[in-house]
């Protein structure tokens, strides 16, 4: 039934998809994102849904009157530079075939990230992109939280197999990053049961978090909630929230899963840790003798042979900039870094020419909530191999839409607004 379900959603959604690009690709966040294929049992769990919605979305853009121009961003121009550094590298892959193979996955991911940045423009479109992201983790969210509470934190929460957030801890931070986005529809919206099942599923994604037992998400969930506090406007209030749910839920969880925190403190002794820090050892080492990185798929034993203080300790990366080192080279990290940085000061510039705007409050709250997320993503990523893990990349295009959308609005009555220093100044 699920499998026939998702086939009918995914069918009468072509026809709109033709007439609006837009409508394209949000069925393509929502199918690689939620992977709601991965939920049934017969022909559906490997039926190209993606390809096709993908293949309806490039056509409907070819054929749409409306811009098909790139927005000329900073954060745009950075992205096709990553892009054609990683197509360079590929062409010195120690590895080719593998290589190969994983460079078609990558370019699919970074192609539609591209088009998403085309065609999401307006406020709504925003808006749309930011209910889809939400709603497709927060299922996994909701599901995993229940979960929890059911096994008493026994069990440990997984993600859909053979996905992005497959792994648990891969999922955690998946979830911590989805938790300011329900944030911002939770501080947007005036109706109030939609205020509390938001709140319901913050809550449940917050416990299917910790239910994941990843120690790298707990490190990214105080990450996200230090910079929440920090950003809110009643720092008061959300502080004894904070202190009065955090012991709430760490004594909810049980003896075993503290025991797996503790541990954080004792990586001399935990083969995992060391096995991530050789493999670190490695990528940067390998960095130093290649220029142009190892290329994709590096993970293999003569690699570690050559590069790795532990030759038989045969890791992944593990962390998005060790991956990124280590694949890409030092160029490749570079850009990469840039590219965070630059859409975290488009947020900050969002933030600044938004304050005290009635009409660009939304902005200012989704610029701070973007914010926490990526927060997020810089801690916990820094312990999972996600450098391609299309959702911070779609998180991109939303900043850059509504930076967009900021500064046409400042445009059309520059007159009546208050300048940014003014604005900053009347805060304080």
């Amino acid at each position: 039934m699920r499998d026939i379900l998702v086939t009918l959603i995914v069918f009468a959604s072509l026809p709109l998809i033709v007439r609006t690009p837009v409508n394209g690709v949000l069925m393509w966040v929502w199918i690689s994102v939620m992977n709601p294929h991965t939920q049934g049992w017969g022909f559906a769990t490997t039926f190209p849904f993606a390809m096709i919605v993908g293949v309806a979305t490039l056509f409907s853009v070819a054929i749409t009157r409306q811009p098909k121009t790139l927005p000329a961003s900073n954060i745009t121009f950075t992205l096709i530079a990553f892009v054609l550094w990683m197509n360079v590298t590929t062409l010195f892959a120690i590895f080719p075939e593998a290589s190969m193979v994983q460079w078609g996955k990558v370019m699919k991911i970074m192609l539609m990230s591209l088009v998403t940045m085309m065609v999401i423009r307006t406020r709504e479109d925003i808006q749309r992109m930011v209910w889809v992201l939400t709603l497709s983790l927060g299922f996994y969210g909701v599901k995993g939280g229940i979960f929890t509470v059911r096994s008493g934190g026994q069990d440990r929460v997984w993600g859909p197999v053979g996905t992005f957030i497959g792994d648990n801890n891969s999922l955690a931070l998946a979830l911590i990053m989805t938790i300011p986005l329900m944030r911002y529809l939770q501080q947007t919206t005036d109706r109030r049961w939609v205020w509390h099942a938001l709140t319901v599923m913050m809550l449940l994604s917050a416990l299917a978090a910790l239910g994941s037992y990843s120690r790298g998400g707990l490190l990214a969930i105080g990450a996200m909630v230090i910079y929440m506090w920090l950003q809110s406007h009643n720092k008061l209030v959300t502080g004894m929230l904070i202190m009065l749910l955090t012991p709430l839920a760490l004594l909810f969880m049980p003896e075993r899963w503290s025991e797996r925190m503790d541990s954080i403190g004792d990586y001399q002794n935990d083969g995992s840790a060391l096995g991530r820090i050789n493999a670190w050892h490695m990528a940067y080492n390998l960095a130093k003798d290649r220029f142009f990185g190892g290329g994709y798929e590096v993970s293999e034993a003569s690699v570690f042979l050559l590069y790795a203080p532990d030759p038989k300790a045969i890791h992944a990366a593990h962390s998005i900039y060790f991956q990124a080192l280590g694949e890409h080279g030092f160029v490749g990290l570079f850009i990469y870094l840039l590219l965070g940085w630059q859409t975290w000061r488009s947020a900050s510039w969002i933030v600044r020419h938004s304050e005290g705007i009635a009409d660009l409050a939304w902005a200012g709250h989704l610029a701070r909530m973007m914010q926490a997320s990526l927060a997020g993503f810089a801690v916990g990523g820094a312990f999972l191999s996600l450098l391609y893990y299309d959702v911070p990349y779609y998180l991109m295009a939303v900043v850059v839409a509504t930076r967009i959308e900021v500064a046409r609005y400042r445009a059309q009555a520059p007159a009546a607004l208050p300048t940014p220093a003014l604005t900053l100044e009347r805060a304080r």
